[in-house]
């Protein structure tokens, strides 16, 4: 019994989060430049907010069922947020929202990418680290996403979407993967 109540008080606060992490769109981006600088993930896993990028491209593009996205070296999807304001220098995604939409991070200063032809660049994450941004806009994982292909954050609460390789926001529907 107790167990349950735990299972059930988690369910109600993760929902209280992404509540809180929707709302009506605050941001657009522009048109891309095809300029690419620095950027680029550390995180192995989705849900930690950095780790060390592997073999080959920190950031890359892959075939999804909403086109062709961006991805982290390991394949796992990145996320807008609508909320965010473009070369704004900071992410609007605070406190419990990091929960369910872990920052993309990398620690270096000119991390690789293959495929993205969208500005890359970092800003100063609340821990000190880099996040990434393309076209100055920040990037995320959504925690729910557990294989690479995942793409289940597309559109949730009408603020989170999928990113295109220029930086452009996808805002079509999505399957459920590559």
């Amino acid at each position: 019994m107790k167990k349950r109540l735990c299972f059930g008080f988690g369910a109600l606060i993760l929902t209280a989060t992404l509540a809180g992490c929707g709302g009506s769109p605050g941001t657009s981006t522009t048109t891309p430049t095809a300029a690419i600088s620095s950027a680029a993930p550390t995180s192995a896993s989705p849900t930690s907010a950095s780790t060390t990028a592997a073999d080959g491209a920190d950031m890359k593009v892959a075939s999804s069922s909403a086109g062709q996205i961006v991805v982290d070296n390991n394949g796992m999807s990145l996320y807008f947020f609508t909320k965010d304001v473009k070369d704004s220098g900071t992410s609007a995604c605070v406190d419990a929202c990091l929960v369910a939409w872990p920052i993309f991070t990398t620690t270096s200063d000119a991390p690789t990418v293959d495929g993205v032809t969208g500005t890359v660049g970092t800003i100063a994450s609340p821990d000190g680290k880099k996040h990434v941004t393309l076209n100055g806009m920040p990037l995320y994982y959504y925690a729910k996403d557990k294989a690479p292909g995942d793409v289940t954050g597309q559109g949730v609460g009408g603020v989170w979407y999928l990113v295109s390789p220029s930086g452009e926001m996808i805002k079509g529907a999505a399957g459920s993967g590559y």
